[in-house]
């Protein structure tokens, strides 16, 4: 009998949720087949059959949290049952005529029938959860990819096919909808039990909840915040835009592998049991990213030895797996220093919390023109940013902090001086 369990499958994971069965009970399966999906605390994986047979028990209900090293459901290995059939038909043919009858019609009565399981659907992770978004049944869809998977573009015409059916009946179900919500409320407001909806509060969100108690419940936070002026750096940028559109991060993500080199003391993790600061050798730099599901933390490695061409793509690559969910434990691991660019969303500040176990992250904020005296005592009009550095106290001061940020902002406010300072 062969267990398949909830293994490991991404640094730090300790629990799952049961999003899904492919199989039931008394089906046959191959080696490598997908059988189950799981919601992890960074991502959605499918879990596969270890060896060809059946499916012998499933222990878990879908929608069921679990942690890791949980069996899920075991399978009975095709050797074993070939071995079990041998045994059993040994052990009739010694027996006597009529024992054997006894002995077949009661193997009969406690053999289960086997039973047909449902064609395995060829689709993606993030296919299926679109299909559940869109409230689609994907059993029901045509795949047009290779070999017949489903793909995205095959889901969302089924949902854009039915809706098209559905308006020929919308004036009878708009009336139906509205006699059924007229009532319901007439006993609602006969019922003073006031009704709640309910969140789940598991997977990511849970494991956010988590690093994020962690952090503040064991570091020092303090914050240091800046204002830069953006104004040769947007200038800088929209003069090479004909010949690379780079984003305005990137040039971030640049300057800050810069200044960390300098300052490696932000670029470092902190070990309390040995009592030392581990300084890291490479910037490998983390972008929160906000997704549908809560906050992710891609990672751009080795950022320090990288072009800002190439920071550019790896980033909006990263970023846009991120939000559909295809982001590999890889790619999720191993930053060594996070930034978090909440400035087109409109932030003007912000004290955000450390990407635990790093010492530092930076917010960038919103840039706007706004009236600034310069050298001269003009007041001249300027693009300014706002940025606050979030360091662990234990680990170093605010004059080093302030040293480090001055460092970043003379580099945007010069940017010129970013082609100094290439390797």
């Amino acid at each position: 009998m062969v267990e398949v369990k909830l293994h490991d499958i991404g640094e730090g994971m300790t629990e799952g949720d049961v999003l899904a069965y492919f199989i039931q009970e008394g089906d046959q399966v191959e080696e490598d087949q997908p059988i189950v999906e799981l919601q992890t605390e960074k991502m959605v994986a499918e879990l596969t059959a270890p060896a060809k047979g059946v499916v012998k028990k499933i222990y878990i209900a879908e929608g069921t949290t679990i942690p890791v090293g949980t069996t899920i459901l075991t399978i009975e290995a095709e050797g074993s049952i070939e071995k079990k059939e041998a045994a059993e038909t040994q052990k009739e043919e010694s027996n006597h005529s009529i024992q054997f009858a006894a002995s077949d019609n009661a193997k009969k009565q406690t053999k289960p029938e086997k039973i047909n399981g449902p064609t395995r659907i060829k689709a993606a992770p993030f296919t299926r959860k679109i299909a559940r978004e869109l409230d689609v049944d994907i059993e029901f869809v045509e795949g047009t990819g290779k070999s017949g998977r489903i793909t995205v573009e095959d889901v969302q015409q089924f949902a854009q096919n039915r809706e098209s059916a559905a308006t020929k009946v919308k004036p009878a179900v708009k009336q139906l909808r509205k006699q059924f919500f007229q009532g319901t409320a007439e006993k609602q407001s006969v019922s003073e039990k006031e009704e709640t909806d309910i969140i789940p509060f598991k997977g990511r969100r849970k494991q956010i909840a988590k690093k994020m108690t962690t952090s503040i419940f064991t570091i020092p936070h303090v914050h240091h915040m800046e204002e830069i002026d953006m104004t040769e750096l947007l200038q800088f940028r929209k003069e090479i835009k004909p010949h690379a559109d780079v984003s305005v991060a990137a040039f971030f993500i640049k300057a800050l592998t810069i200044a960390l080199r300098e300052h490696p003391i932000f670029n470092a993790k902190l070990d309390e049991k040995k009592e030392e600061i581990r300084l890291e050798k490479g910037v490998h730099m983390g972008i929160a990213t906000d997704t549908e599901e809560g906050l992710i933390v891609p990672v751009v490695k080795n950022a320090d030895n990288k072009s800002i061409r190439i920071i550019n793509k790896e980033m909006k690559e990263l970023m846009k797996k991120a939000r559909e969910n295809r982001l590999t434990p890889k790619e999720m691991t191993g930053s060594t220093f996070t930034i978090s660019n909440v400035g087109p969303m409109g932030s003007i500040g912000a004290t955000p919390i450390i990407n635990y176990p790093e010492v530092a992250l930076m917010a960038f904020h919103k840039t706007k023109k706004m009236p600034v005296v310069n050298e001269n005592d003009e007041i001249v009009i300027r693009s300014m940013m706002n940025v606050t550095l979030t360091f662990d106290h234990r680990v170093t001061d605010g004059g080093n902090a302030i040293a480090f940020t001055n460092r970043f902002k003379a580099l945007l406010e010069k940017p010129k001086l970013l082609l100094v300072e290439l390797s």
